[in-house]
């Protein structure tokens, strides 16, 4: 199958991604989608590792090595090293009197027999 979005590295950025691997200061999937990358650089010289090997190579799924090329080609490095915050809002469980209430609760004294609050 032919790849979509193809990566193709300027010399500066596969320099800024080889140091930022080779030091390893950063957050883990920043330093992953960095490592995904270099292995994926189709220029002339770069190692252009199918999307398989790099998933095996780097331990992710072959999903996100198409989303990182994808992001890379379509919004620049900077993007596709840092993950995507999922897009979804997450309805409250409690309003204010129901967390005022678990509040309230978890701070009292523990049931009979018991030395302590538990989830069980």
């Amino acid at each position: 199958m032919k790849k979509i979005y193809v990566v193709t590295l300027t010399d500066e950025e596969r320099w800024s991604l080889r140091t930022l691997v080779s030091t390893g200061k950063g957050a883990a999937g920043k330093l992953t989608h960095a490592r995904i990358l270099l292995k994926a650089d189709a220029s002339p010289g770069g190692p252009g590792w199918t999307d398989a090997a790099i998933s095996e190579g780097v331990d992710v799924g072959t999903a996100t090595v198409e989303r990182v090329r994808q992001r890379f080609v379509e919004e620049g490095l900077e993007a596709a090293l840092v993950p995507r915050k999922p897009d979804r809002i997450c309805q409250r469980k409690l309003d204010g009197d129901g967390e005022a209430h678990l509040i309230a609760l978890a701070c009292s004294e523990s049931p009979a027999r018991r030395s302590r609050w538990t989830l069980v």
